[in-house]
Formats: C-alpha cells, sequence, structure tokens
C-alpha cells in the first residue's frame, strides 16, 4: 500500500511528531501535551530533499524511512456505488399480505354545556 520513497533510517525519540516538511526534509516537533504551549519550534532532523507529488500522503515509517501512500478521495461517491452494487443483487422476495382490522364508526355524541351563573 505503501511505497518508500528514500531510506533516512532516523531514530525516533518519544514526545516528539516526526514530519516531512514542505521542502522534502525530515523534521520533528515537540508534541503538545495537557494543553502546554511548547510553541511552534521545528527542528530539521535530515535533509532528504525529496519532490512530492501531489495525491500522496508523505510520512515517517517505522524504520524513520520516508514513505507515501495515495489519499483517499471522494469516500462518498465510492460508498454510493457500493450501495447500488447491493442492491442489484438482491434477490426479490415475496411480501407478505397483512389483513386489514375493520374500522367501525363511533356515533357522535353531544356535548354536554354547562350552564353558567351571573353575578
Amino acid at each position: 500500500m505503501a511505497q518508500k520513497v528514500a531510506k533516512v533510517g532516523v531514530k525516533k525519540e518519544p514526545g516528539y511528531l516526526y514530519f516531512v516538511d514542505k521542502h522534502g526534509d525530515v523534521s520533528r516537533a515537540k508534541m503538545a501535551r495537557g494543553g502546554k504551549v511548547t510553541g511552534r519550534r521545528v527542528e530539521k532532523v535530515a535533509k532528504v530533499g525529496v519532490e512530492k507529488e501531489p495525491g500522496y500522503l508523505y510520512f515517517i515509517d517505522k524504520n524513520g524511512d520516508i514513505s507515501r501512500a495515495k489519499m483517499a478521495r471522494g469516500g462518498k461517491k465510492r460508498r454510493k456505488t457500493k450501495r447500488a452494487k447491493k442492491t442489484t443483487k438482491k434477490k426479490a422476495t415475496k411480501k407478505k399480505t397483512t389483513r386489514k382490522k375493520k374500522t367501525t364508526k363511533k356515533k357522535a355524541t353531544k356535548k354536554k354545556t354547562s350552564k353558567r351563573r351571573r353575578r
């Protein structure tokens, strides 16, 4: 699923987020913990210069190398087509006939009117 783009062999330290920056180099930033403000200190770990292609997600794999995977686009469209295929594969089943209950009409009753006393 993922392709290896460049062998770097970066050793990862806990508490840091490793990523491929816009120049194609491996960088790291301190991870935020418990609402503490760490600032935007980003340090370059290795200068690689990988040229990024659009439509791919670049990441550092478990071996510390740069890898890429095709980005998932248009998830809703795929779901709709899968649903359409499923509906065509279903077998037609007979509907059970249910008997309707007879409804009886209620007789209209007169409302009781109360006489009010005027003072």
